[in-house]
């Protein structure tokens, strides 16, 4: 079929409707697997080659994020590795506590924290402008969550030690950190001309279990969750509020549905059966993602990404809220011939009745 962008795809879906077609949506996609799928040497970027990418690929939406200018957070280290064989990339991962900025009170207290006000709107402001009206324009604070950046500022094993040690520090952190991303939001709420879906990012586990006890979740970071729901229920029309958190989530998926979220994005396949996810949500949370980036998208065939995607649209698309995406992002070691036949797919077997 051919796919024209309709942001009211998309919409539907991530309140549990039944759109259409299965929509697309994804959190990334490597700029090497898009320069690749539209036949170009090197990505140029720019907002404009991201809305052509986006009509090509079949994507209802562009992702314009907002800065909000927090210090670099402490050293970081790098290495270079072969991306596809062609040419070197950089990786680089935070630091631990030696390197962290906020390892005491006093430090919190004297720490820099980002004014909302003076947040960076203009990629935003540019989407408004530029953006079809027939495509939509999700924003999120770019640069991790509520929860992240308190870890990224301490230190991880600064963070885990004061949970037990420390735990005023801890609620102090995620206090400011909170205001920060709710009241970003609310300023772009209120400012942009066009905010269509809110992606909120903020990994609360692994594969196996929890980073920390989700007592610290639901004391520090759930109430800040509900008031971004809140914000985007309060617009006319309300918006949709779509969470990502890798890991086995199981334990907290009533209390995401109690914060008002709604959508989850990537349920990886390690550590959740999407189906039983499903059967446990339905009607609650659109479920995001799914495709298996262990084997199906990285080492698979264009034949068993088609394969995949087909058996998650008859499994989770009847009666609404799926949308077909990757177990986490598309990155870079994803063929592209893998990443086009998981777009092939989705408008050959999305279209209602068709699954």
């Amino acid at each position: 079929m051919t796919w024209t962008p309709d942001f009211q795809r998309l919409r539907t879906a991530l309140f549990c409707g039944e759109p259409d077609c299965v929509p697309l949506a994804e959190l990334k996609v490597d700029p090497i697997v898009k320069a690749g799928f539209m036949g170009w040497e090197t990505w140029p970027g720019g907002l404009g080659a991201e809305i052509e990418f986006a009509r090509a690929a079949g994507y209802d939406y562009v992702r314009a994020p907002v800065h909000v200018g927090y210090p670099t957070t402490g050293a970081t280290k790098s290495h270079h590795y072969a991306a596809t064989g062609e040419g070197e990339q950089q990786r680089t991962w935070q630091q631990l506590y030696s390197d962290a900025l906020i390892k005491t009170m006093a430090d919190c207290e004297a720490f820099p924290w980002p004014d909302p006000a003076q947040a960076d709107l203009s990629e935003l402001h540019r989407a408004a402008e530029t953006v079809p009206p027939e495509m939509g324009i999700v924003t999120g604070v770019k640069g991790g969550g509520i929860f992240e950046r308190a870890w990224f500022l301490m230190g991880f094993d600064g963070f885990m030690l004061a949970t037990v040690e420390q735990p005023d520090l801890i609620a102090a952190v995620m206090q400011h950190t909170g205001e920060v991303w709710v009241r970003t939001i609310e300023r772009c709420l209120r400012e942009a001309p066009r905010v269509d879906a809110v992606w909120f990012c903020d990994d609360l586990a692994y594969t196996e279990g929890y980073i920390v006890n989700p007592t610290i979740y639901r004391k520090h970071l759930f109430p800040w969750m509900e008031q971004l729901s809140a914000l985007c229920r309060a617009q006319s029309p309300p918006i949709p509020l779509v969470y990502h958190s890798d890991g086995r989530l199981w334990e907290v998926l009533p209390d995401l549905i109690a914060c008002g979220v709604n959508a989850l994005h990537p349920i990886e396949p390690k550590a959740m059966d999407i189906v039983e996810v499903k059967r446990r949500v339905r009607g609650k949370l659109c479920l995001i993602g799914n495709l298996d980036l262990g084997y199906t998208l990285t080492r698979g065939t264009p034949e068993e990404v088609e394969a995949e995607v087909k058996t998650r649209i008859d499994a989770l698309a009847p009666g609404g809220g799926y949308c077909v995406g990757s177990s986490n992002t598309v990155t870079e070691y994803v063929p592209v011939p893998n990443f086009r036949a998981m777009v092939e797919a989705t408008r050959k077997y999305g279209a209602q009745g068709k699954g």
